[in-house]
């Protein structure tokens, strides 16, 4: 095997997802991490200015286009109107009417009612441009290094879970992680579910995606899988459960052929023998969680009452908040000052409401009409590719492609009861996997030379 020298964009992404991993798992613009992450993203897209090759977005550019609509809607939140302009816009009484009681003239304001918080959005996507602009530069082998250390990451997080499962006592100081949480190396347990279950689908993939490993790669893999689902069953996810359920399926899914191709080597009676063992493997270590009362998730969504959940309580507010927004929004990011004018006097209580939990739901209260065309956009853009990389051949060109659409879809699903693309850390992975999915039959480019060898 050649010997490995990474290039400065795979370095330099490295680097950042480790300060990822360490600081990025939160959303909240007011944790230690926030600063560690933007201030370690913003020192690395200047190294890559001023020392790495031009930008060379490729197969990405359809990716490259939505990032730079997302970042060009947020900055037009913020650009001061006049007053007659600004006084039209739909849910902005409240407003005019404070100017008028103190009896001053109306002020130039941005389309954004709270424009601190559309800053703080706008802020907030250095991170995925970095990881955009690194990731597009990389050779096919240099992806799959970096799969592989995502692979790493979750598994770490898994671990560190356990930790937090066992009882030990673990406060994160950069993140507003919850105390006596399963969360992970993230501060909600609905996000590190998630991170999880993209490692169900990660896995068979990392384990797949060349040939002349033996078999310890396979077995590393089933193992990963059920260290995964038991974890996500531990931190009390319910949405965790059905990503979870959906990641082994799309991993398994995304590398039927390569699975079906070492099962013929084997005997028959061989190779039935190592389906039907590894299948009870899973189903036996989720049955043991269950039995030993480890399956948090599981209760939770057993003993969950609609009148009881907050979130649901929530939800009509939240839609009729969107009609009086709608088309131009409420500004990108400002869901908490504006769900405080108007949240109901019978949903006063010791809980928190800081977004929509549905993520669908608040871009289109926070950026309306403009916000729901991207969104429209992105998501025919990942369905139309989606199709073409999963009724293909499934060679292991093919893997990595497929590999981006299941992590789509993942946070997608995800996003319809939380908001992890809020998080550094899924965000970056929400890049890393539009680009995989960009990349379809592209062929090696001239990038390939710094990144050949195998990437085992």
């Amino acid at each position: 095997m050649a010997r490995f020298t990474p290039h400065l964009p795979f370095a330099l992404l490295a680097v950042l997802f480790g300060f990822l991993w360490l600081a990025g798992g939160a959303s909240r613009a007011d944790v230690m991490g926030q600063v560690i992450v933007r201030s370690v993203a913003w020192a690395i897209l200047i190294a890559y200015i001023l020392f790495g090759p031009r930008p060379r977005l490729g197969d990405a550019r359809a990716v490259a286009g939505f990032l730079l609509a997302a970042t060009t809607l947020a900055a037009l939140h913020l650009i001061p109107l006049p007053p007659s302009v600004w006084t039209a816009l739909p849910g902005r009484e409240l407003l005019i009417q404070a100017a008028a009681v103190i009896g001053e003239e109306q002020p130039w304001r941005p389309l954004s009612i709270s424009p601190g918080a559309t800053l703080n959005a706008l802020s907030s996507l250095i991170v995925p441009v970095v990881t955009l602009l690194l990731a597009a530069a990389f050779s096919r082998s240099e992806h799959w290094r970096t799969a592989t250390m995502l692979l790493v990451l979750i598994v770490a997080s898994s671990l560190l879970a356990l930790v937090q499962f066992s009882g030990s006592r673990f406060d994160h100081p950069l993140i507003n992680d919850v105390a006596g949480a399963v969360s992970g190396s993230f501060a909600n347990r609905n996000h590190f579910a998630l991170f999880a279950a993209i490692g169900c689908i990660l896995a068979p993939a990392w384990a797949f995606q060349e040939e002349g490993r033996g078999a310890w790669k396979p077995l590393a893999a089933l193992g990963l899988i059920v260290l995964f689902a038991m974890i996500i069953l531990a931190s009390g996810s319910r949405t965790g459960l059905l990503v979870g359920a959906l990641g082994i399926a799309l991993g398994l899914l995304n590398v039927r052929r390569q699975i079906a191709s070492k099962l013929r080597r084997l005997p028959r009676k061989w190779s039935i023998a190592l389906v039907v063992s590894s299948a009870g493997l899973v189903i036996a270590a989720l049955i043991l969680s269950v039995t030993l009362d480890r399956a948090v998730s599981i209760d939770r969504a057993s003993a969950m009452q609609a009148g009881e959940d907050l979130r649901l309580q929530v939800l009509p507010v939240i839609v009729e908040m969107t009609k009086l927004y709608f088309p131009v929004g409420s500004g990108l990011g400002a869901f908490d000052p504006v769900y405080r004018i108007h949240e109901p006097s019978a949903l006063l209580g010791p809980a928190y409401v800081n977004h929509a939990h549905n993520d669908w739901l608040e871009v289109s209260l926070d950026a309306g009409l403009p916000g729901l065309l991207l969104l429209g956009a992105a998501v025919t853009w990942w369905l139309w590719n989606s199709i073409k990389v999963w009724t293909g051949k499934g060679n292991r060109e093919g893997i990595l492609p497929r590999l981006g659409s299941g992590i789509l879809l993942l946070v997608f699903i995800a996003s319809v009861t939380d908001y992890p693309a809020r998080t550094p850390m899924i965000m970056a992975v929400v890049m890393l996997a539009g680009v995989w999915l960009s990349i379809g039959s592209r062929r090696e480019g001239p990038a390939s030379s710094s990144g050949r060898s195998s990437s085992g």
